[in-house]
């Protein structure tokens, strides 16, 4: 079955404590499967040029994305207020943490979530973001990445945990607590080196904001690398997220992906499944003034996703 998953209220029209404690208790009661928290360190004054969204020249960013709360301080809030819902970044950007740190982190959620963790990650576009937070240059992301889930299998993995990845060394040493169950790790990207590092290391890969038709090219390429390597196909999965800041109905033809009204926004879900999507997740929380509405919306948009399904 396609699981169904959320966004967490992370942006400043919220309140970080309350509403996201009353929101996770409510998703779970809807039904959904997963709450999801994604990391935004700022946003430049300056859009122009390279510091445009996404690294598109002259992209304005979103208003909302201003004053987005810490995803794994969101997760733990809703951690201890949910029983069996599972927590999921999307994504954390690994080059702005420190590796080791990062993975203790992760594992001290899912130990005490009682396994429920999903970790969603990637390497970041933002030069403003770098520059003003990050340990690492945006150069050297990639290889950043690379060493946190070298450094992070170790660490989740049994003691005495040693590693060298050239940069960070650790001689043999105890380091818990460990994850209550090996953490799914998703990777996102969309270029060939990115997808490359999917089909060789991740449990899956997540789709940002990708329409259907690209999500199921994509898809087919990532297994199609991975059985190159060795790895079974049928052992990744593919998560997809529904990116929106407006749930106004469409009337344009052809719609564009991911537009319009949550009864449209279904027909979305639907598509993805097809496309191979096997678990799909929503970013209600951008398109709505506040928490009641948030919460109304959300039940809305599950029913009529399982009813596409």
């Amino acid at each position: 079955m396609v699981k169904l998953g959320i966004n967490l209220p992370q942006f400043r029209h919220y309140s970080p404590g309350p509403d996201v404690i009353a929101a996770a208790r409510a998703f779970e009661e809807i039904g959904y499967d997963s709450l999801w928290a994604f990391e935004r360190l700022l946003v430049p004054r300056d859009q122009s040029g390279p510091h445009g969204l996404y690294g598109v020249p002259d992209l304005p960013w979103p208003d909302r994305y201003r004053g987005v709360t810490d995803p794994l301080i969101t997760l733990t809030l809703a951690a201890a207020v949910t029983d069996r819902i599972e927590l999921a970044s999307g994504v954390l950007v690994v080059p702005f943490h420190a590796p080791l740190q990062l993975a203790r982190a992760l594992a001290t959620l899912d130990a005490a979530s009682g396994g429920r963790v999903i970790a969603g990650l990637g390497t970041g576009w933002s030069p403003d973001e770098f520059e003003a937070g990050s340990p690492v240059p945006r150069t050297g992301r990639g290889r950043a990445l690379d060493e946190f889930l070298d450094i992070a299998a170790a660490v989740w993995g049994p003691d005495p945990v040693t590693y060298d990845t050239g940069r960070y060394r650790s001689a043999p040493a105890d380091i818990a607590p460990k994850p209550a169950r090996p953490i799914p790790v998703l990777l996102g990207g969309a270029g060939e080196k990115a997808l490359a590092r999917v089909a060789r290391r991740a449990d899956g890969w997540v789709a940002s904001g990708t329409a259907p038709a690209q999500v199921k090219t994509t898809w087919a390429r990532i297994r199609e690398m991975a059985a190159e390597v060795g790895r079974d196909p049928a052992a990744l999965s593919c998560t997809a997220q529904i990116g929106t800041l407006d749930i106004t109905e469409s009337t344009a033809s052809p719609r564009p992906p991911y537009a319009g009204s949550v009864a449209q926004l279904a027909e979305d879900v639907a598509a993805l499944a097809e496309a191979g999507a096997d678990h799909i997740y929503v970013t209600l929380p951008a398109a709505v003034d506040d928490l009641k509405e948030l919460i109304d919306r959300a039940a809305e948009f599950h029913e009529k996703a399982r009813a596409a399904l």
